[in-house]
């Protein structure tokens, strides 16, 4: 199997997707990475390790899309970016997936106009890792689509629960829909009317609120982009803001350097769960095709492991197992 990898794609490139990759293939010795980008800036990057020739290649795209840059505009004018080169290589058949820590929407734009929706799927979604006290869950919509259909809610917990299955190993994963209240005729209409819609899946568990997000109380939870990715980038923020009000707080109240120490090692621990780098990326659900995004600051680690992932993906026919659901 090959996984073709942006090079050139979040805040350190190409080394951590240079190293992210070349890990990637000494914990999967039958994985081969295919990284995309202006070649000689990978072979440069690559001159700095050893590494298996046989089983990384490199795919020559001169152009890079900027984290800044316009998704749509981006992807129509820079035809030889690696975000385009690697999604058509996929379509092509030359990889099994692409994997990229770069440009989002841009991203999401080429898989979608690339690679196409899967059969019987409205629109795609972004399904997003998120820890809870008894482990990770899904976010979905975590920001594709800002405004949704009642009919696309129930696409997005079956595309879900199909994920959650597969590569978390959730029997039979639960579905929790965000709302302002528990009830099922609180919100809007629109949330009303999807509402009924899930009730028919019997793995729904009704309408949940925010509290019960950080409790687990769902192995899903499903809601709008715009409001995922408020929930999201507010829980990214949660280690940080724990953190500095904790060192804040032990400075004033004159606490040895020694147990300050010891603390954050405490308080480091219990926050592994909100550690990115154990999933490294997310998928696009719903593209006829396997594309993982990951976030702009990752490791070699995160990346390695998003890799990891996108084969997991691949071997366990996620695809098609999508098709499947939404076909019942």
């Amino acid at each position: 199997m090959i996984i073709a990898v942006d090079a050139v794609g979040g805040d350190h490139y190409p080394k951590n997707p240079v190293i992210g990759a070349l890990e990637a293939t000494k914990e999967d010795p039958k994985l081969q990475v295919m990284l995309v980008g202006p070649e000689k800036l990978i072979q440069d990057e690559l001159n700095n390790t050893d590494y298996d020739k046989n089983r990384v290649h490199i795919l020559h795209a001169p152009e890079i899309i900027g984290m800044e840059e316009s998704p749509a505009t981006a992807v129509k004018s820079k035809r030889s970016s690696s975000i385009t080169i690697g999604i058509s290589a996929h379509k092509q058949g030359e990889c099994s997936a692409f994997v990229s820590t770069g440009n989002t929407g841009a991203l999401l734009a080429a898989s979608t106009f690339i690679l196409g929706k899967l059969e019987g799927v409205l629109r795609p979604t972004i399904a997003a890792t998120y820890p809870t006290i008894k482990g990770l869950s899904l976010l979905v919509d975590a920001g594709a689509n800002l405004e949704l259909k009642p009919e696309m809610y129930l696409q997005f917990a079956k595309m879900g629960s199909i994920f959650s299955e597969e590569i978390f190993g959730i029997d039979n994963p639960t579905v929790g829909f965000l709302n302002v209240g528990e009830e099922p005729d609180k919100g809007t209409e629109l949330h009303k009317e999807a509402f009924k819609l899930l009730s028919k899946m019997p793995n729904f568990l009704g309408n949940i609120e925010g509290k019960d997000i950080l409790f687990g109380k769902t192995d899903i939870f499903l809601t709008d982009g715009f409001t995922g990715n408020l929930i999201l980038k507010f829980g990214e923020s949660i280690p940080d803001v724990l953190k500095f009000l904790l060192s804040k707080t032990m400075k004033e109240d004159g606490v040895e350097p020694d147990l300050q120490k010891l603390i954050f090692q405490i308080i480091g621990k219990s926050l592994h769960t909100f550690d990115y780098e154990r999933v490294g990326g997310v998928p696009f659900l719903g593209v006829n095709g396997t594309s993982l995004v990951g976030h702009g600051g990752s490791t070699p680690a995160a990346i390695k492991n998003m890799i990891l992932n996108a084969a997991q993906c691949v071997d366990h026919k996620v695809n098609s197992k999508i098709v499947a659901s939404l076909n019942k």
